[in-house]
């Protein structure tokens, strides 16, 4: 399995939220804001530093102040956006993972069992835990036949089973056969704020599945990788 975040967007934008509610906001500190974060983070928003330290420093304390505040008011955080590919999460994982699909505002996009094809996969890690079928009977030396008959039907060898013969190239049917290890490949995006509320419900302490637990820190450590105050100390804090 492979994690990748792909982008922050949104850290000017929401450094410019904390002018507007006591009214300090003008549109010259604004346009300050943001070429400061055009000088200190590379097109990615990962921070590189600026040859100026006057523009670390200033970054440094709004950043500062933003995590400072954000916390408790989180529609600040909203406006900070992940973008993230995941290469090979098991499907069950990745299923746990959809279910919120609300936190990512449904932005998620995943491999479908349906348009796309199968075969004898896995995850890694499911291999060396699990053995299908199918391998089973090589490892021993057994061939399966290639169709069988039931109740005066034929049906026809597929991956991890039979289908009856005529239906064999039909998607919907040959998904029922799928398992839950195969490896699924996803993009979502998702806000600071919400990604508070996804890291409390699957980091390692929790009880997720572990391969998603894994995914769910990776997605974490790259995240502080890019901002370092965008860190678990935070997302744990986030009153969401």
């Amino acid at each position: 399995m492979n994690v990748y975040l792909n982008s922050i967007d949104g850290i000017a934008d929401a450094i410019t939220t904390m002018f507007f509610s006591k009214r300090t906001w003008t549109r010259e500190l604004e346009e300050e804001i943001r070429a400061v974060c055009f000088r200190v983070n590379n097109r990615n928003g990962k921070f590189i530093g600026s040859s100026l330290e006057e523009d670390n420093i200033k970054y440094s304390k709004w950043l500062e102040q933003l995590t400072r505040w954000g916390w408790r008011h989180t529609t600040m955080l909203r406006f900070v956006d992940f973008s993230i590919t995941v290469e090979g999460l098991h499907r069950g994982g990745q299923d746990d993972w959809d279910s919120h699909a609300k936190r990512f505002e449904n932005r998620i996009i995943r491999s479908s069992t349906r348009l796309a094809n199968f075969g004898n996969e896995m995850s890694e890690w499911y291999k060396g835990k699990i053995i299908t079928t199918d391998t089973a009977l090589a490892i021993l030396g057994i061939n399966a036949p290639n169709e069988i008959e039931v109740d005066g039907l034929i049906y026809v060898k597929a991956i991890n089973g039979y289908i009856q013969k005529g239906m064999e190239d039909n998607p919907d049917v040959k998904r029922g056969l799928y398992m839950l290890s195969i490896p699924s490949n996803f993009i979502f995006k998702i806000n600071l704020t919400e990604t508070g509320h996804v890291y409390k419900e699957r980091n390692k302490f929790g009880t997720a599945n572990p391969e998603v637990k894994i995914m769910c820190e990776e997605c974490v450590d790259q995240i502080e990788d890019f901002q370092k105050q965008f860190n678990r100390d935070l997302l744990l804090k986030i009153k969401n």
